[in-house]
């Protein structure tokens, strides 16, 4: 059985690519040491049931909107960015700026690494959260055996990419569906929480209400992130390159991929996807929190009750597509197509 001696993932070359290497599985998948137990991938459900964004992602902007909406009064217009504006606007103005930033970020960092910086700070947790899974899944017990059964000759390569695909979107799905269940009894906590400060009392209460369950959420994020730092194994990533810091490695990154990319022209078709989609997703979710945020005037209770039911149906239906996909065998993709025909009926 092949050894693993200081692996790196990502170090092959992308002429080795194209040129049709048949290497499926990476060096450290037969490595035991990096094998993942069952220990670290609980710890990294746990951390997805912190990381909501509850704090970040929904109440900060939410907080953000109802302060602006208090500095307004019922003029309802602010001056922002060299003009005077509504307050939706500047909400959907933020987000964008906010995006771009990310976008920029990630660009300089390359695979290495208020309003604004909240909803970065979130996105860019989650991004480095999610980059995690497949190295996971890789590591299982179970993908390991089918790596050293193709490595074998016992099975085929398609036999493995299908056992690969299928181990990645158990933990994926496992870890939303898990993330959705925890959500709503940190919810259900919060409504305790803001009974207890008697939000509807006044608009006093409502905004320190506010403030009261974003602190809340930010301790549980923190306490059940913990056991992710102190239990994920430390495998090998790709290494800087010789002469270079992190920030130049980005951009070295990002000539590469500019000048390969016309040679892989599905990838390129999928990045420019996957930005419109993101970019799309975002101003979506953004204006239906600013419309929500409004319709309910920042009443943070009825905000949390509408959470709790949408975070309820956003468990079952993550369930309900991994059932119909391990059930069927269905391919990533053909789920994916799935969810967004699904999108744009809603």
């Amino acid at each position: 059985m092949p050894t693993a001696e200081e692996p790196q993932k990502g170090s092959i070359e992308a002429d080795d690519i194209l040129d049709g290497d048949d290497r499926p599985v990476a060096p450290d998948q037969f490595d035991p040491v990096y094998e993942t137990t069952r220990l670290e991938i609980w710890a990294y459900y746990a951390y997805y049931i912190g990381d909501n964004g509850l704090t970040l992602f929904n109440f900060a902007p939410t907080a953000f909107q109802n302060l602006l909406s208090q500095a307004a009064g019922d003029a309802g217009i602010l001056h922002f960015a060299g003009r005077d504006r509504t307050i939706n606007s500047i909400v959907l103005l933020a987000n964008g700026i906010s995006f771009a930033i990310q976008v920029f970020i990630f660009l300089v960092i390359g695979s290495y690494a208020g309003k604004f910086f909240a909803v970065i700070a979130y996105q860019t947790t989650l991004t480095f959260w999610t980059a995690a899974f497949p190295g996971l899944a890789r590591n299982t017990v179970e993908l390991r055996m089918k790596a050293e059964e193709y490595n074998d000759g016992a099975i085929t390569r398609e036999e493995y990419d299908h056992a690969d695909m299928m181990q990645r979107s158990r933990l994926a799905n496992m870890a939303f569906y898990i993330q959705s269940c925890g959500e709503i009894i940190i919810l259900a906590v919060i409504v305790g929480v803001l009974f207890g400060v008697n939000v509807r009392a006044s608009e006093a209460n409502n905004n320190w209400g506010l403030s009261v369950l974003i602190a809340f959420a930010t301790g549980v994020w923190l306490l059940l992130a913990l056991p992710w730092f102190v239990l994920e194994k430390r495998r090998p990533g790709q290494p800087i390159p010789p002469n270079m810091n992190i920030v130049a490695a980005g951009f070295w990154q990002l000539y590469r991929a500019i000048t390969q990319i016309w040679r892989l022209k599905q990838s390129l078709l999928y990045l420019v996807g996957y930005f419109l989609l993101g970019d799309s997703l975002n101003t979506t979710v953004t204006v239906i929190a600013t419309l929500q945020n409004e319709i309910v005037a920042y009443d943070t209770l009825e905000l949390t009750y509408l959470f709790l039911v949408g975070i309820a149906a956003q468990a079952v239906g993550i369930y309900s597509f991994w059932w119909i996909q391990q059930r069927f065998g269905y391919g990533t993709k053909t789920m994916f197509t799935a969810v967004m025909v699904g999108i744009i009926l809603l």
